[in-house]
C-alpha cells in the first residue's frame, strides 16, 4: 500500500508555492492548487486575507490552517480518486499522483491505464488496479513517462505559450524515473 504523506512530500519539492504566472492557464496557484481549476477551494480566501502582508507569500508556508487546506485538497480530489491507498507500489503511486496533480487525475489515470493495457476510460476500477498492482515497475514508470512528455509535446502544440514550461515538466517527469 502507498503512502499518500511521501507521495505529497515527493510533488510538494515540484509544485513550490505561491506562483502568479499570466502564461500559465491555472492562473494564481498556491502549491500547485490551481485557482482558475479550483476557484472555490477554501485556501483562497486565507491566501486573500494574508496578501497585504509585508512577509507575502513566505507567511503561507508557516501557516498552518492553509497547509491543512493544501493537504485536503490533495487527499480529496487527487489521492481518493487515482486510489493510491489501493496501489501496492510507492513509486507507481507517486507516478500517478504527481501527474494528477500537473495533469488532472483523469488524465494521469488513463495514461497510466494504457500503460498496462486497460481500458483508458480515466476511472481506478479493480481491472486497472489489478494490473497497476501486477505490473513490472520500470517498465510501467518508463512507458508512463514516455506517455506523460508526448501529452505536454501535445500541450505546446495546441497553447504555444505554453512552450516555456515544457523543459521543466519533461524534467519532472524524468525525476520519478
Amino acid at each position: 500500500m502507498a503512502d499518500f504523506n511521501l507521495a505529497f512530500n515527493h510533488t510538494m519539492d515540484m509544485e513550490g508555492g505561491y506562483v502568479f504566472d499570466p502564461d500559465d492557464n491555472g492562473g494564481e496557484t498556491y502549491m500547485g492548487v490551481a485557482r482558475a481549476k479550483n476557484p472555490h477551494w477554501v485556501g483562497w480566501p486565507v491566501i486573500d486575507s494574508l496578501k497585504n502582508r509585508d512577509d507575502f507569500p513566505d507567511c503561507l508556508a508557516d501557516d498552518h490552517q492553509i497547509q491543512s487546506h493544501v493537504k485536503s485538497i490533495y487527499v480529496e480530489r487527487y489521492w481518493e480518486v487515482i486510489k493510491g491507498d489501493d496501489i501496492d507500489d510507492q513509486s507507481i503511486a507517486e507516478s500517478i499522483f504527481d501527474f494528477a496533480v500537473n495533469a488532472g487525475p483523469r488524465t494521469s489515470v488513463k495514461l497510466a491505464q494504457s500503460a498496462v493495457g486497460a481500458v483508458a476510460d480515466g476511472f481506478i476500477g479493480p481491472n486497472s488496479l489489478a494490473k497497476l498492482n501486477n505490473t513490472d515497475k520500470r517498465l510501467f514508470l518508463t512507458e508512463f513517462a514516455l506517455a506523460k512528455i508526448n501529452r505536454y509535446v501535445e500541450i505546446c502544440e495546441a497553447t504555444s505559450s505554453n512552450r516555456k514550461f515544457f523543459f521543466g515538466w519533461v524534467k519532472r517527469t524524468l525525476k520519478g524515473l
